[in-house]
């Protein structure tokens, strides 16, 4: 697969709010929390904060439009969590989707599994074409019918109907986190996924929901001596044993499930030491990593802090394979990101298909791009002033000081509250999902 996204083609698929509101007037429900496409790409996965998942459809390749091929259109709506209110602890909680999953598909139906901070749902999403008519003891509208009028038995038959999606709850976990989960991950099993909250990991079975095991526990006897907490975990996308689980210290541990059940001693341990000419007041905020991905390959893991993404190889855990600046522009503005609590946003990375470029999100609707092998970067901007359909979407750049050129953005100007904190790409193709805020943006590799 090329890197080509420099000079894209960008296709604005759908955006979940259909007129032009600012960032400040949007609903809160409507922000998207998550986005993930499923093994194939063929379906494209969304959360927000008000607990719905809209499922979008790859459209098939037709003769006649043949560029239409990109375009992902709306599947399936569905409320996927409700709030609730926590009695013993007087504590609220929110429906938001905090993370999606999909599992591989086994039959005609689709299944994924979404989280909000305590209770865990897998989903099965399927078509219905057809209806049964002709039923003995109701009639077309359902209601039971006298038996003494039934004079015959009738055989019921198959109706064609219009197609209908039906998204159905088949298992909720729930009751196993004290803690607000912020992961979820599904092992190459199958059979087994983890749930990851601020201290502890469960490991489930996908047919069982009155029972999971905690696999690791970082939590004190004393809650003062607290230091660090959990802040994403994955398994390895080929061995069922293993995961890794990164820190707000700017650590990420490897675990072997052989080695013990409870996996608080870790098998590898990866973090880079800090510099001390570069410490600060805010060292430790911005070293917090904020999402941790293997490669598809297996061989390299891929974190996200304030500031960088990093590529570790799993050979090697004294430092980072590769280190791309994000945004290193503001680094002389944490003070005021710390002000506006800017500095906690939790950014996520991705992978391509082969792992020979990564993707990451930063503000005023910026995300960044790196080629790992050319070592090439482009910023590039989802926002609905730039996304006609089919247009070129242009490089920008950030200006930090000195004369601004006519195509930069001053480093001044940048909106901190337009962020790009959540994006995908398609497993297999050049073709990703980018959320801002309440709109999702789809770019495409450049169709000729």
């Amino acid at each position: 697969m090329g890197y080509c996204f420099p000079a894209a083609a960008v296709a604005l698929i759908m955006a979940l709010l259909s007129n032009h509101q600012e960032a400040s007037c949007v609903n809160n429900a409507d922000i998207i929390s998550t986005v993930e496409f499923n093994p194939t790409g063929e379906l494209l996965a969304t959360g927000d904060k008000g607990g719905r998942v809209v499922v979008f459809q790859r459209e098939q390749e037709s003769k006649n439009q043949p560029h239409r091929r990109g375009e992902y259109n709306v599947y399936s709506t569905f409320q996927s969590h409700e709030p609730e209110f926590d009695y013993l602890k007087s504590l609220e909680i929110e429906e938001k989707i905090n993370k999606i999953r999909w599992l591989p598909q086994q039959n005609a139906a689709y299944f994924l599994l979404s989280t909000n901070d305590k209770t865990v749902k897998l989903w099965k999403i399927s078509e219905r074409d057809k209806r049964p008519e002709g039923y003995n003891l109701k009639d077309e509208d359902g209601r039971i019918r006298d038996p003494t009028t039934i004079t015959a038995l009738r055989v019921p038959v198959l109706q064609p109907m219009d197609l209908m999606v039906e998204a159905t709850p088949r298992r909720v976990f729930s009751n196993a986190h004290t803690y607000h989960i912020n992961s979820i991950s599904v092992s190459n099993d199958y059979e087994t996924y983890m749930s990851t909250d601020d201290l502890r990991i469960n490991l489930w079975n996908l047919e069982i929901t009155n029972q999971s095991f905690n696999i690791v526990d970082i939590k004190p006897a004393n809650m003062e001596e607290l230091t660090e907490v959990i802040t994403a975990a994955e398994f390895h996308p080929n061995q069922c044993n293993t995961f890794i689980y990164s820190s707000s210290k700017g650590s990420i541990r490897l675990c072997d499930m052989r080695a013990s059940a409870l996996c608080d001693n870790h098998s590898k341990f990866f973090e880079e030491p800090e510099d001390p000419s570069n410490r600060s007041f805010f060292s430790e905020i911005i070293s917090s990593i904020s999402d941790v991905k293997f490669s598809h390959s297996g061989r390299y893991l891929m974190t996200r802090d304030y500031l960088t993404v990093k590529v570790w190889d799993l050979n090697m855990e004294s430092k980072p394979l590769e280190t791309y600046q994000v945004h290193d522009y503001l680094r002389s503005k944490l003070c005021s990101l710390y002000e506006n609590d800017c500095i906690f946003d939790k950014f996520e990375c991705v992978w391509n298909g082969s792992d020979s470029v990564i993707m990451t999100g930063s503000y005023n609707n910026f995300f960044r791009m790196f080629d790992r092998n050319t070592k090439r970067d482009v910023t590039l901007e989802a926002s609905r002033e730039n996304s006609k359909p089919r247009a070129i979407l242009k490089p920008r750049k950030v200006c930090v000081g000195g004369k601004r050129r006519k195509d930069e953005i001053s480093v001044d100007s940048l909106d901190f509250s337009k962020k790009i904190l959540h994006t995908a790409w398609h497993p297999s193709e050049n073709i990703i999902a980018v959320a801002a805020t309440n709109n999702l943006y789809i770019f495409q590799d450049k169709v000729n």
